[in-house]
């Protein structure tokens, strides 16, 4: 039975939400291996003159462990 480790990651992007959440994986798979899911928990936007300027969201990402 494989170890599943659960780490929690904020992006940020001025594209969109799918743009944050890869993001998020693509920072993370510089140093993690074997990233299964991403489960993102929570997701906001930043507002600056009335417009949208920031997307971001909170993802909680899974691994196996070696």
């Amino acid at each position: 039975m494989p170890i599943v480790k659960v780490i929690e990651v904020i992006a940020s992007s001025e594209k969109g939400i799918d743009d944050a959440i890869r993001q998020a994986v693509a920072e993370a798979s510089k140093t993690i291996r074997n990233i299964d899911s991403v489960y993102v928990k929570d997701i906001k936007a930043h507002v600056k003159d009335g417009k949208v300027s920031t997307y971001g969201c909170v993802c909680k990402i899974s691994f196996r462990v070696d």
